[in-house]
């Protein structure tokens, strides 16, 4: 399938999704809040992928919405009711996009250089797994604009770098450096370049890859599960999980190859 500002790449069990509009530093236009689901929903089906990893084209990840799309996104309408009903159902999409990483049943990896503002900090928090090159500038910038961020980050980042530095970046608007988001939780490591970055995500793929994906799949859901469930509710819902899926394949060629002192054939069955 082609797109217009997004590429994809497979290598191995490994998919490439790229946002690909390197002159406007991957400001995301009305084709790639489209295009994204289209190729997430593509690879959720392909069953020789097992990770993806998101990244940009050019010097920047992303400085986030196309102005010119904003501005566009004007509702039109009879009644103050009708502007209303058309304005939550944009937004509604536009969530769809960032949705579409997490809820995908594939660990999807951020790969951050350069400007992640706005959008961009909303993309990455869907993600499973952040790292960043050291020249990245990350910014939950909608404040500054004089907008509520409302396609997913306030809901995000809260789990991930807990509710004070969530409300610092989201008063504040400000610009956090790489090292400072590592500080912080935001992402897991930080590489010197783009280049040691794109090595290091694709390495840490791999290394998920190597696992069975349908044990991966199965921590993802129970990772997701946990949340606004009592450690109780979240046990119980793991217990039901492991005994529709415990016995598979997949365990017994990883019980065989440690015997046998080999590297496993996973085949996610």
């Amino acid at each position: 399938m082609g797109y217009e500002h997004i590429e994809v790449e497979r290598e191995d069990h490994i998919a490439t999704l790229w946002l690909n509009r390197p002159d406007k530093l991957n400001a995301m236009s009305s084709d790639m809040w489209e295009d994204i689901p289209k190729a997430m929903a593509s690879l959720d089906v392909d069953d020789s992928i097992r990770v993806v990893i998101v990244a940009g084209r050019g010097t920047a990840f992303s400085v986030g919405i196309d102005i010119s799309m904003l501005a566009g996104l004007q509702p039109e309408g009879d009644s103050p009711a009708e502007k209303s009903k058309q304005t939550y159902e944009i937004i509604k999409r536009l969530q769809g996009t960032n949705n579409s990483f997490a809820n995908s049943p594939k660990p999807v990896i951020a790969a951050i250089h350069g400007y992640c503002i706005g959008q961009g900090i909303n993309l990455v928090t869907a993600c499973d797994i952040r790292l960043a090159a050291a020249d990245a500038l990350i910014s939950l910038r909608e404040t500054r604009m004089g907008l509520v961020a409302d396609v997913g980050v306030l809901q995000r980042l809260p789990s991930i770098v807990g509710a004070g530095h969530t409300a610092e970046l989201a008063f504040t608007g400000k610009d956090i450096t790489a090292q400072h988001a590592k500080d912080i939780g935001l992402v897991n490591r930080v590489f010197p370049n783009q280049d040691a970055l794109m090595t290091g995500a694709r390495e840490l793929a791999a290394e998920i890859a190597a696992n069975s994906p349908l044990v991966i799949s199965g921590v993802k859901q129970v990772l997701a599960a946990n949340r606004g469930r009592t450690i109780d509710q979240a046990l119980d819902y793991v217990a039901r999980w492991n005994s529709a899926y415990l016995y598979s394949n997949d365990l017994y060629e990883a019980i065989a190859a440690f015997t046998e002192k080999r590297e496993p054939d996973f085949k996610g069955n």
